[in-house]
């Protein structure tokens, strides 16, 4: 994986530089850093976001991803730093299994459940991209926004230095109030 292509976006948060990170130029759905202006290598606030098309773009409440994103940006937009939007749809099963998933949500199982029933680990993303990214960017000590013990691992398993753990604290619902309980009593996310 390498950075194929990038240009400057101007967003409310400020402007970012887009990196695309594919196996060749013609790969049709890269992974993207957002590099923000006040980008520093060290000691940087750094957001590992996995795509969810439901929340990030639609603002679905059935989950709280639309939101990370949306608080990690504002940060960051603050006081500087980055954002890497991994594509792994739906915790890495895609977006057909993952509406096949919201089915049997409806229908009583959890989370993890239903993409167990589909065939699926209850959690099929990766994190090495995220620190293949980081190491491409010459990040060498971050500040990690995340609730996920997965991603705290990761980096902690990798060159860079996780100096701290940024909370990411979005309000639960009543529309994702069973998701946000599976997310910290079964997958051991560290909210409140």
């Amino acid at each position: 994986m390498k950075a194929v292509s990038r240009a400057m976006i101007p967003t409310p948060w400020g402007v970012f530089e887009m990196v695309a990170y594919a196996s060749s130029d013609g790969e049709r759905m890269p992974h993207l850093a957002l590099v923000h202006e006040k980008f520093s290598s060290d000691n940087t606030l750094v957001r590992i976001h996995s795509e969810c098309l439901t929340g990030d773009l639609f603002e679905s409440s059935r989950c709280e991803c639309g939101d990370q994103l949306r608080s990690s940006l504002e940060q960051i937009g603050h006081e500087g730093g980055l954002i890497i939007y991994l594509r792994q749809e739906g915790r890495g099963i895609g977006l057909i299994d993952k509406l096949k998933a919201y089915q049997l949500q409806d229908i009583g199982y959890d989370t993890v459940d239903a993409n167990v029933q589909l065939g699926h680990a209850p959690d099929e993303r990766s994190y090495d991209l995220a620190v293949q990214i980081l190491k491409d960017l010459k990040v060498k000590s971050i500040r990690l926004l995340t609730n996920n013990p997965d991603k705290i691992k990761a980096i902690e398993e990798s060159e860079i230095t996780l100096m701290e753990r940024v909370p990411l604290i979005i309000k639960t619902t009543e529309e994702n109030l069973r998701y946000m309980e599976t997310k910290k009593k079964i997958m051991g996310h560290l909210l409140d």
